[in-house]
């Protein structure tokens, strides 16, 4: 199974996701990436790529505005993949407070 979380940036959110999930479950395969390009190149992150929607089985955003970038760049094909997470940019990277918040609203297995 493949799981793809996606944020703007790629720097915290997704990131923090990836990182925790992939130890939390080595048996299973995560990827993250970000849906502002501008923001991904200046911080050297994951700019979403299509093959990535196509890879992942299972698709988290972090908010709506992900989704709908997504929409835009890509269609609504990969929407029936796509769960909305609804968390806030309001996190910095690996923090518990976060790791909280994903172990709360993300259930695997």
């Amino acid at each position: 199974m493949n799981i793809l979380f996606v944020c703007s940036a790629n720097k915290d959110r997704s990131r923090t996701a990836e990182d925790y999930f992939a130890i939390k479950y080595p048996e299973l395969e995560f990827d993250s990436a970000g849906t502002n390009k501008t923001l991904c190149n200046e911080l050297e992150t994951n700019y979403l790529a299509k093959e990535q929607l196509e890879a992942a089985n299972c698709i988290y955003v972090m908010e709506e505005k992900h989704l709908q970038t997504i929409n835009e760049l890509f269609g609504d094909l990969y929407n029936h993949k796509i769960t909305v997470l609804n968390i806030a940019d309001d996190y910095e990277y690996g923090t518990k407070a976060l790791v909280d918040v994903l172990k709360e609203k993300i259930a695997i297995g």
